[in-house]
């Protein structure tokens, strides 16, 4: 099975298009899992800490999301010892039953694309004649600034190995507007010129629901736009970056979903992750009250997301 049609499959089960980011902040994960490792250095110690925080979070939504999301960077700062806590983290998840979306924008041209596309969605040449998975995540997001020259690589690999890129479209944060809205020499704004191009992409790649595993990356800070891209592309999947803590709802949200309820996944970090807001809580709280707060913010972001697709979408599948 393509990774796009488990995706809806796994949506349509647990009635919930929504993803949680796993983006670990030291400095903001509760004391109760920063004991009894010490006798390691101190970039070991925390990768530690973080690997067993993720594998606590995902023990406490699995059942509930389609999805998780890890940030690279905040793995590849503890260098090699971040790096095998995010790898463990990923094997982690998929044992669990999730897709796993690497958040690593990654790009280059020639030989460099075909290297980062392979380590993260296809198998690397070794020494012996077989070739092996590395990263091997389900989906990876791809920034476009390179042109097509540097997604093609990205897009045939998704096709050979089943896999699926989130290409940077318009994302969330506020200084995109200075590139993003930049009207191109056919007057298309850069957002539009990307999303037809992945259209004409999505349409060679469709999975038996009708969707394309070459999406995009909407932000839900701007829904007006985010409607004209959704019919400039109505067979990719968006992943969509900004809800809760930077402002997106679950109406902004609506219009990056077709009428039958698909074709979005609706990312939150943070305020699922970080939901104790005092540094008593922080040094207090145990890690069962931390997973029980962690799994009924999921539950609540489900539940509003859904209540908003039941009422936003004529055709819901779910």
């Amino acid at each position: 099975m393509i990774t796009v049609d488990y995706l809806i499959e796994e949506t349509l089960k647990k009635k919930n298009p929504s993803v949680i980011g796993l983006d670990p902040d030291i400095s903001r994960i509760p004391d109760c899992f920063k004991q009894n490792i010490f006798d390691q250095n101190p970039l070991q110690a925390t990768a530690t800490v973080i690997e067993q925080w993720n594998r606590n979070i995902i023990d406490s939504i699995y059942d509930l999301v389609p999805a998780v999301k890890p940030q690279i960077a905040f793995y590849e700062k503890y260098g090699s010892y971040g790096i095998h806590a995010l790898e463990n983290t990923i094997q982690y998840a998929k044992e669990k039953g999730l897709l796993v979306i690497e958040d690593a924008k990654r790009n280059d041209i020639g030989n460099t694309a075909w290297a980062y596309a392979q380590a993260h969605l296809g198998k690397v040449e070794t020494i012996t004649e077989e070739k092996y998975s590395s990263v091997s995540v389900d989906f990876l997001t791809v920034s476009p600034f390179l042109g097509s020259e540097g997604l093609i690589p990205f897009i045939q690999i998704c096709k050979s190995n089943g896999k699926g890129i989130f290409i940077l479209v318009k994302t969330s944060n506020l200084g995109a507007q200075e590139i993003q809205s930049a009207l191109t020499a056919k007057g298309l704004t850069v957002s539009e010129y990307l999303a037809s191009y992945i259209a004409g992409q999505a349409d060679t790649s469709l999975g038996k629901y009708g969707y394309s595993a070459i999406g995009a990356v909407v932000g839900a800070t701007y829904p007006n736009e985010n409607s004209a891209l959704r019919k400039i592309m109505p067979k990719s999947y968006f992943l969509v970056p900004g809800y809760g803590a930077q402002g997106g709802t679950e109406q902004d949200v609506m219009t990056c979903f077709n009428s039958d309820g698909l074709g979005a996944l609706i990312n939150s970090s943070r305020e699922i992750l970080f939901s104790h807001t005092t540094d008593i809580e922080q040094k207090n709280i145990s890690k069962t009250d931390y997973c029980n707060r962690v799994r009924e913010a999921t539950k609540y972001m489900q539940e509003k997301i859904y209540f908003a697709l039941k009422n936003t979408c004529p055709n819901m599948l779910y």
